[in-house]
């Protein structure tokens, strides 16, 4: 799942692409108000981590043109400022939660975990289709019961179409979400995923659409 954070302090922004790329995060890092800004009209993202005090640009004005756009990606907002209209004002403005400096990494995963089940239309914390169940929480997937271990890519690609059952997921589309912009990526490696989760799981289950790309059936 790609994710853009938005932090000035260099410490903080540096702990925490270190801990969300440990979680599974694909994660792109600007701490730069505007180059956010340009960032999110040119790029897709599943997920944005955005603090408020930023320099050239307020992380408010950000959210607010985000939104203008019409653009509805969950966006968890980082701030100092611990008071009611403060909250108010960032909830009004777009904002989806909101966490208080200083935080712990493990809380701001399971509130982006939270965020992409709503996003996702989904309450329950599990992924379940025809047998299979990922936990997006402990990064395991178990098929009629037993565990399958997948690698971490695997993973993402699996909880990426299990989330969109019945929706074609161009390769482009797979990579964006998978890669952040410092990876480097071969042009065959979506494929080579997709054939390894097709050998652990029922090959069937994920279908190619020639020329397209893929997707999990809402019936196979």
């Amino acid at each position: 799942m790609r994710l853009l954070l938005v932090e000035d302090d260099e410490i903080l922004g540096d702990g925490l692409v270190e801990g969300l790329k440990m979680e599974g995060y694909a994660v792109d890092w600007l701490t730069n108000g505007k180059l956010a800004d340009e960032a999110l009209k040119l790029n897709c993202y599943e997920l944005i981590v955005l603090d408020l005090n930023l320099p050239d640009m307020e992380g408010l004005d950000i959210l607010k043109a985000l939104r203008a756009r019409k653009d509805e990606t969950p966006v968890m907002v980082l701030t100092a400022k611990d008071t009611i209209p403060d909250r108010v004002l960032g909830l009004d403005s777009g904002a989806d939660d909101f966490v208080i400096k200083p935080f712990e990494l493990d809380e701001v995963c399971a509130r982006l975990r939270a965020l992409a089940r709503r996003n996702e239309g989904r309450s329950a914390p599990n992924i379940e289709y025809k047998g299979i169940v990922l936990d997006p929480a402990s990064h395991q997937v178990t098929w009629n019961d037993e565990k399958v271990d997948l690698s971490q890519k695997e993973f993402e690609i699996l909880s990426f179409l299990m989330s969109n059952i019945g929706k074609v997921i161009s390769r482009a589309r797979l990579e964006e979400s998978l890669y952040s912009w410092d990876s480097d990526v071969e042009s065959n490696t979506v494929e080579v995923h997709i054939h390894h989760l097709r050998k652990k799981l029922d090959p069937s289950i994920i279908r190619t659409v020639r020329g397209v790309g893929y997707i999990i059936d809402e019936d196979y």
